[in-house]
């Protein structure tokens, strides 16, 4: 079986985008500039309205793992597709990214389709979003090859997929599955709204199987009900490593009694989409490759800026480049 660097755990969510403009975007009664979720229905309807599709593997930790596949790690990918067009052709993109998805597509027969999100991009730049989670929201322990966990050097789960019962008990395999075979598991938050929603469990799964967290000021302040430096406080007397990004200033990353602040590297975004889910994997990349928590701290930034300035939610261009090109290799 072979050892990945880093393994990630998410939604494999296709994004389907397509050009618009706003007059179609109040025809069909879409909101501007704002993720929605949307049910079956409204998701096929949306998808036949779409003109010139283009489709592109998404997904929050999928990202993540790009940006690391970019910068040179082995990295693998646990999800749900099915067995339709979409799910074929998600698997096929990541690996031809450089990401071994490790599950194989749920039979055709199948309840749900493969989750997709139809973006729909008007003049000015803006993204309308309207995602339908279908089948990879419902990925549980079944989905989780042991053998995939055991040997991953680290773990990183996608907050979103904490909504549901069978997700956390994935999460929990996983998780003692990776620190079983000597690695380090961690979670990206994601959400403030879904930790308002099982806090509680959040709490249990950082202080009990994390030894890494990454999270937006938001998210930290929703998980302990506090500001945010009582919040960072309480967090860091829980879990190993604590990260937080605050939207255009400081990075503040702790672990143990170290705790560093790195600055952000101030740009005009083109599209602050997959901001967070590259400073996800400018900040593994760092971890998984020794770095000092500064340094690894500013890679996450590095590659956080280099998304941002152009259209999309992956690297462009060399990240490790970039990364010589700070002096931080």
């Amino acid at each position: 079986m072979k050892q990945y660097q880093v393994v990630g755990i998410g939604n494999a969510i296709v994004d389907v985008l397509s050009q618009t403009d706003d007059s179609f975007l109040d025809h069909m009664g879409i909101e501007k500039g704002i993720m929605q979720l949307i049910e079956r229905d409204r998701a096929e309807t949306l998808y036949a309205a779409m003109k010139e599709r283009t489709q592109a593997p998404g997904g929050s930790v999928a990202n993540t793992l790009a940006g690391l596949g970019n910068m040179g790690l082995s990295t693998a990918f646990i999800g749900r597709v099915r067995d339709d067009a979409l799910g074929r052709f998600y698997i096929a993109a990541m690996q031809a990214e450089g990401t071994d998805f490790v599950n194989p597509p749920v039979e055709a027969r199948a309840e749900l389709p493969t989750s997709r999100s139809m973006i729909f991009v008007t003049p000015d730049g803006e993204r309308s979003m309207n995602t339908y989670l279908g089948i990879g929201a419902d990925l549980g322990t079944m989905d989780v090859p042991l053998e995939v966990a055991e040997t991953a050097q680290i773990l990183f789960l996608e907050g979103y997929l904490f909504d549901k019962d069978h997700g956390k008990a994935a999460f929990l395999k996983s998780a003692q599955a990776t620190r079983r075979g000597g690695g380090k598991a961690g979670i990206a938050l994601s959400d403030p709204f879904c930790v308002d929603r099982h806090r509680d469990s959040f709490r249990r799964l950082v202080r009990d199987e994390m030894d890494y967290v990454i999270g937006n000021q938001h998210e930290w302040e929703s998980l302990y009900q506090t500001g945010l430096d009582n919040a960072l406080k309480q967090a860091a007397g829980e879990c190993p490593m604590v990260v937080c990004t605050r939207s255009g200033d400081d990075v503040v990353l702790i672990r143990g009694d170290e705790r560093v602040e790195v600055p952000v590297h101030r740009v005009v975004p083109v599209d602050a989409t997959g901001a967070g889910d590259q400073f996800a994997a400018g900040f593994l990349y760092g971890y998984a490759t020794g770095q000092s928590l500064k340094v690894a701290g500013e890679m996450g930034c590095v590659a956080a800026a280099e998304v941002i300035s152009h259209f999309g939610a992956r690297p462009e261009t060399d990240v490790k480049a970039l990364f010589r090109n700070h002096g931080l290799i």
